[in-house]
């Protein structure tokens, strides 16, 4: 016998394997993540499922279920030159935009290259309790008027009245409510319909859980940290902003739990809100910059927020201290002018 015949023969690689089978048995079965990290590591994967359109589709609507609707489902359609929008959206949607900035060197020159404004800007929310949707809307936002442009930036999913009822336990205790940190999840899906661009602007799990204490309405708090737009001129390096989405939830009658109210909106670390025009600016850049590769980007998205947090106290700190030196100032100044009339004059 020879050694080629008796040397066992190599496993044969996924290549091998029948197309059909491919497609129809293995690429349907894997989530978005993994097919494009698939894609990555197999020329034959990345082939088939870079020109399968409603592979793709299929994707981004059982990730995301508002994306499902015709009207936005036509917008991720023209995504990509190459007739694969989804794949196109999927990669803008799915990953944080990178680098962080909260650690941007300050004295690096903002890029002022932006395309043109959008007329109006589409949300595609979906709002899930362990695995289970719970809400889901798409919100088209004019951006064009007056009111937009100099008004706080600000978006309502829900009218007052409106109640989202689900069968879910409220919560009453202390344990129960911190579980929805990790029992519940947010996508925020952002879409420049006119230049094809889209972000997503929840940390997906949330940062936060309170109860407030008069209505006892549970307030789950999602954030995404983003680079700002300094006012008055001058380099943008440095200055973050939070934009936060708030889902406060109510008790029916029943004593199960009703989601009340589903915001958005834009602050810089003074607390102020941002109006219509520079939100959308932030939001361009978002937008525009680069994405991370999705791995581990809830505990990206909250370590974030902690550095932003930290950025805040530091800079509500430092200006104390400056207030306190300026008092301090002031009163030895008037010490002065009280202590020179008084030999003056006696």
């Amino acid at each position: 016998m020879s050694i080629a015949a008796a040397t066992p023969s190599r496993a044969a690689g996924i290549s091998s394997l029948h197309t059909d089978i491919l497609e129809s048995h293995i690429l349907t079965r894997l989530d978005g993540q993994t097919l494009a990290s698939a894609g990555c590591a197999s020329a034959t994967i990345h082939s088939l499922s870079g020109k399968n359109h409603h592979l793709w589709s299929d994707v981004c609507h059982s990730t995301w279920p508002s994306t499902s609707g015709e009207f936005v489902n036509g917008i991720i359609s023209t995504f990509s030159d190459d007739t694969n929008g989804p794949r196109e959206f999927f990669s803008q949607s799915f990953p944080l935009p990178s680098p962080d900035p909260t650690n941007v060197d300050r004295d690096r020159p903002s890029s002022s290259s932006m395309s043109s404004p959008p007329s109006a800007l589409i949300s595609a929310v979906d709002v899930y309790h362990r695995n289970k949707l719970i809400f889901t809307k798409t919100e088209e936002t004019e951006t064009v008027t007056g009111w937009f442009r100099c008004s706080p930036f600000r978006i309502d999913l829900l009218d007052p009245k409106d109640m989202v009822p689900t069968q879910i336990p409220h919560p009453e205790g202390k344990d129960t409510c911190t579980a929805l940190i990790d029992d519940m999840t947010l996508s925020w899906i952002l879409i420049d319909p006119i230049n094809k661009r889209a972000v997503n602007l929840s940390s997906h799990k949330p940062v936060s859980v309170q109860r407030h204490w008069l209505s006892r309405e549970v307030q789950v708090r999602f954030v995404s940290i983003l680079r700002g737009r300094r006012r008055g001129g001058g380099g943008d390096a440095g200055v973050v902003v939070q934009c936060g989405i708030v889902v406060n939830c109510g008790r029916s009658e029943d004593g199960e739990m009703q989601v009340r109210e589903v915001t958005m909106e834009v602050e810089d670390m003074d607390g102020k809100h941002l109006n219509g025009r520079d939100s959308l600016v932030i939001f361009q850049r978002a937008m525009e910059a680069k994405r991370g590769n999705g791995v581990k980007r809830e505990e990206e998205a909250r370590r974030r927020y902690r550095r932003y947090e930290e950025m805040k106290r530091e800079r509500r700190e430092r200006k104390l201290r400056i207030e306190g030196t300026l008092d301090t100032l002031s009163v030895a100044f008037g010490l002065s002018i009280f202590a020179a009339l008084f030999f003056i004059f006696c």
